[in-house]
């Protein structure tokens, strides 16, 4: 297989294209590419060409896209996945695991029990970009502006919306995996994930009151950070994403 390499400003077959840095340095330095070797360029948005280097210079690659070729299938279900900022550098795991997977949209969260602190979210948009050209998705998944539970809450649209609770949240059927395959396939989801220290009874109550379901999986408390997989991937499986 080529090499893969993010390139936004894709446009026509035929048209010369200039990678831009960090991507051309990894190609010229790392891979060592020559003039005539072919690389795959996608834009980001599910559109991906083969192209063959026509310009190689110390400050300079460009290419030229000749095909345009079959890219893997997005997930049915538009899935925005919005996480709790986490201690340390776990929401750079998180960004990277979901693009991996297939989220549209990450969220970052701030919520009342809140422990991270808010990072560079052009360092989190790097992540996505990297972990879609390592995953060969040709899709790169939008990273938000950090958000406050509330305004997530009342401003959520999505078809079906989820708050994924602790064990003992949620005492109803409702709240439980099996009752979610019962309902019909949304053509959008949003997710809202914790932070390290679980939601607060306020916070549960504004979820459900604004119509969120309060899902829980399983009887065991998880890692918020490794967490968010396992929930995407139970969320895939019903939807038949998997």
């Amino acid at each position: 297989m080529p090499p893969r390499v993010h390139v936004p400003d894709l446009d026509d077959l035929d048209t010369l294209l200039r990678v831009p840095d960090p991507e051309a340095v990894h190609l010229r330095r790392v891979l060592r590419l020559a003039i005539g070797d072919v690389v795959s360029v996608f834009d980001g948005c599910g559109r991906e060409c083969l192209a063959r280097v026509e310009k190689l210079s110390p400050r300079d690659l460009v290419v030229r896209p000749y095909q345009v070729i079959e890219s893997a299938p997005e997930p049915a279900v538009a899935l925005t996945v919005a996480v709790a900022l986490l201690k340390g550098r776990k929401f750079d795991d998180v960004v990277r695991d979901v693009t991996m997977v297939g989220a549209v949209a990450v969220q970052p969260l701030v919520t009342a029990r809140t422990e991270g602190r808010v990072r560079d979210v052009r360092r989190w948009q790097r992540i996505a970009v990297s972990s879609a050209t390592q995953s060969r998705r040709a899709v790169v998944p939008e990273v938000r502006p950090v958000q406050t539970l509330a305004a997530l809450l009342e401003g959520a649209s999505s078809d079906a919306r989820i708050l994924l609770a602790e064990p003992d949240a949620s005492k109803s059927d409702s709240g439980n995996v099996q009752a979610l395959e019962a309902q019909p396939l949304p053509a959008t989801a949003l997710l809202a994930v914790g932070p390290e220290g679980g939601w607060s009874s306020e916070e549960l109550n504004l979820a459900s009151s604004t119509g969120f379901r309060l899902l829980t999986l399983g009887r065991l408390t998880m890692r918020a950070d490794a967490v968010v997989i396992r929930a995407v991937s139970v969320l895939q499986y019903i939807w038949g994403d998997l």
